[in-house]
């Protein structure tokens, strides 16, 4: 197993001093490619990560992730109320991919003809959008749980080879189930995107849970919410279904921060037993 493994990260917590004033910042989550971190500062810090503003909640809370590619070397910008600010240099591990052959595709679900591609790029900006929300209230803080629970057919970061031909890495993770299995919200959220029927995402349905951070629900047979709604930890908000680009009845599931993927067995616990 390694570090990203069920038994690994998860359980992993590290704790910065800020040195002038002696005040504690602490999360959870891995520091790697792919890791979704999330934690607790004082209220009234402010935090940046490689430049990039982190949101700092009323009560501290924040997050921020890595994406799948990160560079080997991070820095966290932590200014304490009334202090000055502080360059945490963070060492972000190195991660080895998964490489997963997938047969049985359409071909238009490989290379999609021409007459597609206005279409492919309209959807992917409303999905980037829609992942981008940068909500100030913390929803993400009650943690994530598992939006459906079964075998996991497809894993964070895996090299994807189409009918034989390489394409983009996958930046979800999947669970396979039945068509028409209940789909759970994992965390509290508000309804940014419903879409019945996206070229390779299929139904999809996109949660912003604050912060820059969404989780993205995609494959669905039916969509149970409507953009704008706020739904509950683990309400049902669709179903598994096997339309976009599959090869059978899933759930592709993805969380982001401000709309860079990352690694969802980070911020979730063990898969149940069946």
């Amino acid at each position: 197993m390694t570090l990203l493994s069920r038994r690994g990260v998860l359980g992993c917590a590290l704790c910065l001093v800020a040195a002038r004033e002696a005040r504690a910042l602490s999360w959870t989550g891995p520091v790697a490619q792919g890791g979704f971190v999330s934690g607790r500062a004082e209220p009234g810090t402010r935090l940046a990560l490689d430049g990039t503003a982190v949101r700092v909640g009323r009560g501290g809370e924040f997050a921020f992730g890595f994406g799948r590619d990160a560079k080997p070397d991070s820095v966290l910008s932590i200014t304490p109320p009334g202090g000055k600010a502080e360059a945490r240099k963070l060492s972000v591990e190195k991660r080895a991919w998964l490489e997963q052959p997938i047969t049985g595709l359409p071909p238009a679900m490989v290379t999609p003809p021409p007459e597609t591609l206005e279409r492919i790029g309209r959807e992917r900006e409303a999905v980037r959008a829609a992942r981008r929300h940068d909500t100030p209230e913390p929803l993400f803080a009650t943690g994530f749980m598992w939006p459906a629970t079964g075998r996991i057919s497809g894993v964070f970061g895996s090299r994807r080879i189409l009918n034989g031909e390489p394409r983009a890495p996958h930046l979800g993770v999947d669970v396979a189930r039945p068509t028409g299995t209940p789909v759970a919200a994992a965390a509290p959220g508000i309804v940014r995107l419903a879409e019945a029927d996206l070229y390779f995402q299929g139904g999809t349905v996109i949660l912003d849970h604050g912060h820059g951070v969404s989780s993205s629900y995609l494959h669905l047979s039916r969509i149970d919410v409507r953009v704008g709604q706020r739904v509950a930890r683990g309400e049902t908000i669709a179903a598994i279904g096997a339309t976009g680009r599959v090869t059978g009845p899933h759930l592709h599931f993805e969380i982001g921060w401000l709309g860079t993927p990352v690694d969802p067995q980070t911020a979730l616990p063990p898969m149940p037993e069946s």
